[in-house]
């Protein structure tokens, strides 16, 4: 095709190109989730519908995008972490953001039946999202701590802010006037002294997050890449010695990984299995 007189307007784009040999991480954040919630009535201080859902609409991610090597999500944000090696899209900030950020958004609103059944979706939901690049390991493990450590913090706020309001018939104002000053032990002296609550036993999708990870199981006699849902403690140094291989992957390892993904979730949450 002959160039057109008007193809010059391509030099104003930007070089949005990240840095080889990095780790990418995307970013997803409900936009207005408070309100969203509240007019489709999720449950309070957690939904297990709406965290499943987030989760199965991240799963389509990783069936689809071999280079994205796990995620991990709480409440209504998901990360990404892309493998170090990846060139999709050529490493473009805009295209790895914007085409995470749809598919992501899509598949919230296409499932929502699957978790919500006869509950409605009156409006979409909308995310928006960042692309963060880390230089080494290290800072990545900081990263999915940092985002794991807010998931235990906000929880727990949430969970003592609630009963306080459900059990305790406080107000909105009043709980949130109870717990301010109040540190972790404060809030789990209350749960557990007032209402009989241990958070211990709180389901561990709840103070953990989930994280979507790809694995080799073998099914018949035969090895399978299945993407699995755990809710492990990241925090801890075990975690990442446990699975010291997964930022190490050589090149050949690597490949292990690049076949097909099933439709296989572990039923460790008790997701929908396709």
């Amino acid at each position: 095709m002959a160039k057109s007189t008007f193809e010059y307007v391509k030099n104003f784009e930007v070089d949005d190109t990240l840095l080889p040999n990095t780790w990418i991480v995307v970013r997803l954040d409900g936009k207005c989730f408070h309100k969203f919630s509240d007019d489709h009535n999720f449950a309070k201080p957690n939904d297990i519908r709406a965290l499943k859902l987030m989760n199965y609409a991240a799963f389509t991610i990783l069936r689809e995008f071999n280079d994205v090597l796990m995620a991990f999500g709480q409440s209504d944000e998901y990360s990404f972490i892309f493998k170090k090696q990846t060139t999709l899209h050529k490493r473009r900030s805009a295209k790895l953001l914007t085409t995470m950020t749809s598919k992501f958004t899509s598949s919230y609103v296409y499932h929502w039946e699957k978790f919500f059944e006869n509950d409605l979706l009156k409006y979409p939901p909308a995310f928006d999202g960042r692309v963060v690049l880390y230089p080494s390991d290290e800072n990545l493990i900081d990263y999915m701590k940092w985002r794991q450590a807010d998931v235990h913090i906000n929880n727990l706020y949430n969970t003592s802010f609630w009963t306080l309001i459900q059990k305790g018939k406080l107000s909105p104002s009043q709980a949130e006037k109870r717990l301010c000053g109040t540190v972790s032990a404060d809030k789990n002296e209350i749960l557990f002294q007032e209402f009989g609550i241990n958070y211990n036993n709180e389901p561990e999708i709840f103070k953990r997050g989930t994280l979507l990870m790809r694995q080799n199981m073998l099914f018949n006699n035969k090895a399978k890449n299945i993407i699995v849902d755990i809710h492990d403690d990241m925090l801890k140094d075990k975690f990442w010695k446990q699975h010291s291989s997964l930022l190490s992957l050589k090149q050949k390892e690597i490949n292990l990984y690049n076949g097909p993904t099933t439709d296989i979730i572990s039923e460790q949450t008790s997701l929908i299995i396709e």
